[in-house]
């Protein structure tokens, strides 16, 4: 695929300055859809293997328990893109009420909450602009930024890249009042079920997107979000359980390049790292889903051989943990409806049987354990 006119340069002049903005010409163009035998080749083992890891999720026991890592997997990844400092596990002890001392995971609870929202708001509305600003919404209104993002609209000011200074800036997208019609092809290309490969479908859609970048904050969040929504829509996974925000987290100044080939008119470029990300991201789910099923077998068969009422209470703190790989006594108290020193008790069972660890070593009351084995399939 020969280099492609996506966007073109244009001069802005106002007030006493003036920048070079980047204008998205016509949407989609029709060579974008000229593919190599091996793009072909390439598009075919991701969507295939995307569909082995999706039906080897939906074999896993009680798979509504092991969703909420693999969101929290991504959202932390796409959260640290935009500079959060915050980690899985800060995200993952603010979820479960612990308190893990001043940090950012809001950043990532709010993402989870957009991405919820998002899949479920499927079943109702379209992949639209609608969708976009409401998922938009969803995850800036009440967050740590939220006075900059205007949650909810597209942008009615400048926006940049790369800088603090417009002058300095390294990529400056589409001034606001030349945004209706790219917002509008990019809709169109929404809509479009029929033009291309379900994975170059989506490949385009998200680099668009962060090309036109329509709102003044959350583009990167919300046009990572749009790649599982697309997935979701084009039915190539039936649960959220591949995420592509954490290879771009591990290649995240090449994931710039990319795009930045992209709207320079290298679609090629950046339709390679896109698929390779989406073979080598879907190989490593293969791997998780298996070891997660492999742990969960080895720790139920430890349990089982308890005494019945020990057993029966150890398994629901099991299924939590599941969920909340960190917990301390008061979750485990939750779960359990034990007191106290119940609650304890089956936590020291669980270090015992080698499936929980002391996460820090603060006596008393907020000791914090980790089911590391479980953690660590999700964070290697």
């Amino acid at each position: 695929m020969n280099k492609l006119e996506v966007c073109k340069k244009q001069r802005i002049l106002t007030g006493d300055s003036a920048y070079t903005a980047w204008i998205p010409v016509d949407f989609p163009a029709k060579a974008m859809f000229v593919l190599s035998q091996g793009t072909l080749n390439k598009a075919t083992e991701a969507e295939r293997l995307i569909g082995k890891l999706d039906g080897i999720t939906q074999t896993l026991p009680d798979i509504e328990f092991f969703l909420k890592m693999f969101s929290y997997k991504d959202a932390t990844s796409s959260a640290q893109i935009e500079g959060t400092q915050a980690t899985m596990a800060d995200a993952l002890e603010k979820s479960a009420g612990i308190d893990g001392g001043e940090n950012d995971a809001e950043d990532i609870i709010y993402y989870i909450k957009a991405l919820n929202f998002g899949l479920e708001r499927l079943d109702k509305l379209p992949l639209s602009l609608r969708f976009l600003r409401e998922i938009h919404k969803e995850l800036m209104d009440g967050a740590r930024s939220s006075h900059f993002a205007d949650p909810g609209n597209f942008r009615k000011s400048q926006n940049w890249l790369g800088a603090r200074l417009l002058k300095d800036a390294s990529f400056i997208p589409v001034p606001p009042e030349n945004m209706q019609k790219p917002l509008d092809e990019l809709e169109k290309f929404l809509y479009d079920d029929s033009s291309t490969l379900s994975l170059v479908h989506i490949a385009y859609s998200h680099a668009q997107f962060e090309t036109i970048h329509p709102f003044l904050d959350g583009n990167g969040r919300v046009g990572r979000l749009l790649i599982t929504f697309l997935l979701k829509k084009k039915n190539l996974i039936e649960e959220p359980v591949f995420f592509l925000s954490s290879y771009f987290k591990k290649n995240q100044k090449l994931y710039y390049q990319k795009l930045n080939d992209y709207h320079s008119g290298d679609v090629q470029s950046w339709l390679d790292f896109f698929l390779d990300g989406t073979v080598e991201t879907a190989k490593e789910g293969i791997i998780a889903a298996k070891e997660i099923r492999r742990i969960r077998d080895e720790d139920t068969e430890k349990l089982q051989v308890l005494a019945k009422r020990e057993s029966e209470s150890s398994m629901k703190v099991l299924k939590a943990l599941f969920s909340y790989p960190i917990v301390t006594s008061k979750k485990v108290m939750e779960v359990t409806d034990f007191s106290r020193p119940g609650a304890l008790k089956v936590i020291d069972r669980f270090v015992d049987l080698g499936i929980l660890e002391i996460y820090n070593e603060n006596d008393g009351y907020d000791r914090k354990y980790i089911y590391r084995r479980y953690f660590d399939a999700f964070t290697l």
